[in-house]
């Protein structure tokens, strides 16, 4: 999966994580990575989007934390998760 984030997706990405993402990830919530915070994303970001969509997707527990599946929301398809990763990265790199 290469990344390029397009006008369309990163509009759809943000408003996928603005309605399901930003509750956890702009206050840190269970250990998630603040958005746009460099240090936290860079070795999340060095794992390649495909480990990070896939955990988005299945879900993971880690050291520092956890991410539901799907971000606790079931109705989000995994194209829905994608968009929302892809955005996010694309403000903490």
């Amino acid at each position: 999966m290469s990344f390029s984030l397009t006008d369309a997706n990163a509009a759809t990405g943000k408003a996928i994580y603005d309605a399901n993402c930003a509750a956890c990830h702009e206050a840190g919530i269970m250990g998630a990575p603040k958005t746009g915070n460099k240090p936290a994303w860079a070795p999340r970001i060095a794992q390649g989007m495909n480990v990070l969509v896939d955990k988005s997707i299945k879900g993971y527990q880690g050291k520092k934390g956890m991410m539901p599946a799907k971000g606790g929301n079931p109705k989000l398809t995994n194209a829905d998760v994608k968009a929302s990763v892809e955005y996010m990265v694309g403000l903490s790199k």
